[in-house]
């Protein structure tokens, strides 16, 4: 462990004391969200994560359309990012994101979606699915879906075709959305008006923090926005709401996107939702006031800190994007029984 992790634990684990923690959901999906339940899992121990349920590649979407389940991915990489840094969760860490090899029909299955999925068929119920595999894991915070059906991401997307670079076309299936060469206009679900599962709007309604991304900006971030219920939630709620920004645009979905035009495209497909912080890492912002000024339309203002991995990769450290998350629920008010 390095001297610079063990004075952020020191920090992040002074600062939290025991019995004041406050209730935090994020909302996300893929390695986004895993890293955002990977840093907040160090500052509370009352912490929630709301899953997309559109994907439709590999191993989930395998499951999907062979069993007519949710895709289970997104959930058992949520469940992953939660399981503690012990010799316990961490084994099991590795267990259920563990992928088969060979050249039958079990290649590249994901031990923990085929774990979630046979309990979902044991139980009948998906909350209470996860809820035991949470408890099996040791997981450090609860995983809801944001629907209980199966959903399909549609996109408007200008140069789709290459040969076509004006024409606007619909491209159907998160898989394909993510890897598109064209550029993205807008995004919706099929169905349209899905149901939102109760646990996660209420998870929500009784949060005292929401935080909405880093991931994928069209496929796992904006998706939440999409059902009725979720977002009227997350537009009622009394909590205050974070965004956190990508690192950088992420290849095929937003490419040449800056940080304010995340902030836009957010705003045209939710035009009501408000943020108080939009938290970005201040070597990703070139334009700080251009950043500024677009989360002032949204209601908020803007953090910069340096969440970032040393390494040089695009990829957040859990324990600065902790630190960060940790003074931003300090500096900006407390709700409720954690004030």
């Amino acid at each position: 462990m390095t001297m610079r992790t063990k004075r952020l634990r020191r920090l992040v684990g002074a600062r939290t004391p025991r019995g004041a923690q406050p209730k935090v959901v994020a909302l996300g999906g893929g390695m986004g969200l895993s890293a955002s339940l990977a840093a907040l899992r160090r500052i509370t121990g009352d912490l929630t994560a709301v899953v997309t349920v559109a994907d439709d590649g590999g191993s989930s979407g395998r499951l999907r359309d062979e069993l007519g389940v949710l895709p289970p991915g997104d959930l058992r990489k949520a469940l992953a990012a939660l399981c503690g840094d012990d010799d316990w969760g961490q084994t099991w860490a590795r267990v259920i994101q563990h992928r088969f090899i060979s050249e039958g029909e079990l290649h590249d299955h994901a031990v923990g979606n085929l774990l979630i999925v046979a309990l979902w068929e044991q139980l009948g119920d998906h909350v209470k699915a996860l809820d035991l595999v949470g408890k099996l894991l040791g997981a450090h915070g609860r995983v809801l879906p944001m629907s209980a059906v199966p959903l399909e991401l549609q996109a408007y997307v200008r140069g789709h075709d290459p040969e076509r670079p004006e024409e606007v076309s619909t491209v159907a299936g998160q898989a394909t959305v993510a890897l598109t060469p064209g550029e993205v206009q807008s995004v919706h679900l099929v169905p349209h008006d899905p149901p939102a599962v109760p646990e996660s709007v209420e998870a929500v309604m009784e949060a005292d923090w929401v935080v909405l991304g880093p991931g994928s900006w069209f496929s796992s971030v904006i998706p939440h926005l999409l059902v009725p219920d979720l977002l009227q939630a997350l537009t009622d709620t009394k909590a205050r709401r974070v965004l956190s920004l990508n690192l950088a645009p992420q290849p095929g979905e937003t490419d040449g996107f800056s940080p304010q035009r995340h902030l836009e495209v957010l705003a045209r497909h939710a035009p009501k939702l408000a943020f108080d912080v939009v938290l970005a890492d201040e070597a990703a912002v070139p334009d700080q006031s251009s950043l500024c000024d677009a989360a002032k339309r949204l209601g908020g203002t803007v953090e910069l800190a340096p969440v970032a991995a040393t390494d040089g990769a695009p990829k957040h450290d859990p324990e600065l994007l902790a630190a960060a998350y940790d003074r931003i629920f300090r500096m900006h008010g407390r709700i409720g029984p954690w004030r």
